[in-house]
């Protein structure tokens, strides 16, 4: 297929866990030119002698993202899907008993991991939301949610963040849907991932596994098809996409 009939999908996120798996899926499609936006230069080498297109990006920073979807704009003269994937787990109890001294959640935590799970959304939609209006492109952004949207013990600023998501998914959906832009969050429940095994320990993962009713955690390829089945179904706009094997918090 010639490059200019590619639709170009910038995955951030793309050098590990779900994000790596997504390249991969879309890598696969002669549709699809790939880019992958990662902060991990040492990741991000594995994509060496690929066609894969990289950029080493902090999606925190407004002017890194500016730079780096500016070049990809220049590059391929649109942006047709945009997967907000990039995030990080983390877990920290409102009040921790065992901290006697000082028991309450850090806000510089709360501060930090809200940022790289929110606000790196924000930069990149708006960023990318603003070259598919200049070329009048009926693109998709599809944002990377979780089941932790609805509060889960342990993850204030995770959960407050994955909240945060799905309310500027909905908001963008009514904003960017008369340019023809639709916005979808996907809601993961606990996806068999390396940061799902890390940040939780052997007995919490047997409990989830417990308390899901298809009895296992999801595998990657659930979340990348789901991210194509979004794409080419240009009816699905505004909605929270729940890929949990039945799991609710």
């Amino acid at each position: 297929m010639n490059n200019k009939n590619k639709k170009i999908i910038i995955i951030t996120g793309g050098a590990s866990g779900l994000g790596k798996n997504m390249v991969s899926y879309f890598s696969a499609i002669d549709e699809y030119e790939v880019v992958v936006f990662d902060i991990n230069k040492k990741a991000l080498k594995y994509f060496v002698n690929t066609p894969i297109k990289t950029f080493c990006v902090d999606v925190i920073n407004e002017d890194q993202v500016i730079e780096g979807v500016n070049s990809v704009f220049k590059e391929y003269g649109k942006i047709d899907v945009l997967v907000n994937n990039a995030g990080i787990i983390y877990n920290e109890v409102l009040i921790n008993m065992m901290n006697r001294e000082d028991m309450k959640h850090k806000y510089k935590n709360f501060k930090k991991y809200l940022s790289v799970n929110l606000d790196s959304v924000f930069l990149m939609g708006s960023n990318v939301a603003e070259k598919m209006v200049m070329k009048r492109t009926k693109g998709v952004i599809i944002n990377i949610s979780s089941i932790c949207s609805n509060g889960n013990a342990g993850q204030s600023a995770y959960s407050a963040a994955k909240a945060g998501v799905n309310a500027l998914t909905k908001t963008w959906s009514k904003e960017l849907g008369i340019f023809g832009i639709r916005v979808v969050s996907i809601a993961p429940g606990f996806i068999n991932t390396e940061s799902t095994n890390e940040a939780l320990t052997d007995g919490i993962l047997k409990h989830i596994k417990s308390n899901t009713p298809l009895r296992k955690l999801g595998r990657p390829d659930n979340i990348s098809s789901t991210v194509k089945f979004i794409i080419d179904n240009d009816f699905i706009n505004g909605t929270i996409v729940e890929i949990n094997g039945g799991l609710v918090l």
